[in-house]
């Protein structure tokens, strides 16, 4: 694994862009933190226009810009429009991040490994969510170009150290965003460690296919592969058992508006705080990579499929929005106005032995891949 380099303070350099076979990368300055790290936005164009920005703070995708059915380009992410949106805001909705240690959530910030137990630090009383207070969505990742013969992409490289928010272990993460000629975003995680620790890397990016800030997401069509998921409690940390989603309104195995049974009158919808926030457990398929989900939206034509390596599924309907941020353009997010599809392991898994596990010895690789594959329907 490749160490974190060094970055040397310095003034804001040139934009810089080089070219693949078809694709580009271009590379430019886009501001600093408070302790004066510079920051640098990363912009992926494949052949057919599609581009996707991303910034080394947080690993965040700024935009990404996919075409409809009339070939008209389009940013499908809602999240702030600037680095000191970011940074003075904290993104607490996770706009576009990479998400570690640990994504989504560990009960009273605590687990326990070989009779140890490990206090994280927690940022949603009682509990841990997304990695603690300074996780991977607040850190500043080193970074290289990534060149192939049908795509461009960037890698990013952050060492976390032994004790970082309370997990144990010095842990070297490359993550790799990757956009193909074919239209496919790809995103590579891979992990090593020195000392036995827990991880469950993921992405957070918030969809409107019908492109950002354009209404909510309530009419696009949903479909997920999962027969089963983990129910919760009022505090969102699972239960510990695995449901079906037969009779629920959690039931995306037909292709289903988002919008449909969002108000149903289910506890466990209540929970969810008035929509979706729910861990589905795919349907292995013995493939190396399984599809996840489905999704259209009628009026562009826009589709995304979800293809992973990952064990599960957490799908958000982005029901804690409330206007209160303030995005891109100016425009006020509200509830579902955006949804999320972060492949994942499941919630809370080191306190649950009957859930996979997550955790990673030194010696071994932790590797995961996901791929987001957008395309356009010539008709509704």
């Amino acid at each position: 694994m490749r160490p974190l380099e060094k970055i040397n303070k310095v003034g804001p350099p040139l934009p810089i862009q080089a070219n693949a076979a078809f694709g580009t990368i271009s590379k430019q300055y886009f501001g600093k933190t408070a302790d004066e790290e510079p920051i640098y936005l990363y912009t992926l164009t494949n052949k057919h226009g599609m581009q996707a920005s991303i910034m080394t703070y947080g690993g965040i995708m700024l935009t990404l810009k996919v075409p409809d059915r009339h070939g008209v380009l389009e940013d499908v992410l809602i999240g702030y429009g600037t680095l000191e949106d970011f940074l003075r805001t904290g993104n607490k909705p996770y706009f576009g991040s990479a998400i570690g240690r640990y994504a989504n959530r560990i009960a009273n910030g605590q687990f326990s490994l070989d009779g140890v137990t490990y206090r994280l630090s927690v940022n949603e009383p009682p509990n841990t969510l997304h990695g603690g207070k300074r996780g991977f969505n607040k850190r500043v990742w080193a970074s290289e170009e990534v060149y192939h013969e049908d795509a461009v992409g960037v890698a990013l490289y952050y060492t976390s150290k032994d004790g970082e928010e309370g997990f144990p272990g010095n842990l070297g993460v490359k993550l790799t965003y990757t956009l193909t000629d074919n239209n496919e975003l790809i995103i590579n995680y891979s992990a090593m460690t020195d000392k036995k620790t827990v991880v469950n890397l993921s992405q957070h990016n918030y969809y409107n296919l019908a492109g950002a800030g354009n209404g909510n997401i309530l009419d696009h069509v949903l479909t997920i592969h999962a027969d089963r998921f983990t129910p919760i409690m009022p505090d969102l940390i699972p239960t510990g058992h695995i449901q079906s989603v037969a009779g629920t309104p959690l039931d995306f195995r037909i292709p289903t508006t988002i919008g449909a049974r969002i108000h149903a009158q289910d506890p466990q919808m209540r929970y969810a705080r008035g929509g979706y926030d729910f861990n589905y457990v795919l349907n292995p398929s013995g493939a190396a990579m399984d599809k996840a989900a489905s999704v259209y939206e009628p009026n562009s034509g826009r589709m995304m499929e979800v293809y992973t390596t990952q064990p599960a599924l957490q799908f958000y309907s982005g029901n804690g929005l409330d206007g209160s941020e303030i995005g891109k353009g100016g425009i006020a997010y509200n509830r579902y106005d955006g949804f999320c599809l972060e492949t994942q392991h499941y919630p809370d898994s080191p306190n649950h032995p009957n859930f996979p596990s997550t955790e990673l010895l030194p010696g071994q690789i932790y590797k995961q891949t996901s791929v987001y594959k957008f395309s356009a329907r010539a008709s509704k």
